[in-house]
């Protein structure tokens, strides 16, 4: 389980890549790799492809940096979901909260 941060070359696009079991074990990983955003940062991707699971605590990780960063980006995508995880954030109804791709 990892998460990793990418910033593209701009500085416009910030990047979470969640490896494995997203859960509370990655709730300081988590929070370190959006905590120092730039001014110039609009949207921030949260990218699920290699999430074999969330639970709860990643659900109420992904709010705390939404009230954390909303007011300083444009958007909060969560992408490259797996069907099962997909299910979990639509049954939470977190597409009324995120851009889910």
């Amino acid at each position: 389980m990892s998460v990793s941060r990418h910033i593209s070359n701009d500085g416009k696009d910030l990047t979470l890549s969640i490896r494995g079991k997203f859960d509370f074990s990655m709730v300081n990983d988590f929070r370190r790799a959006y905590s120092s955003l730039g001014e110039e940062t609009q949207h921030v991707y949260v990218d699920l492809r290699e999430t074999e699971y969330l639970d709860s605590s990643a659900l109420g990780m992904l709010l705390n940096m939404r009230k954390a960063i909303c007011d300083h980006v444009n958007a909060i995508h969560i992408i490259n979901c797996r069907p099962e995880v997909k299910s979990i954030l639509d049954i939470s109804r977190f597409d009324k909260l995120f851009v889910i791709d």
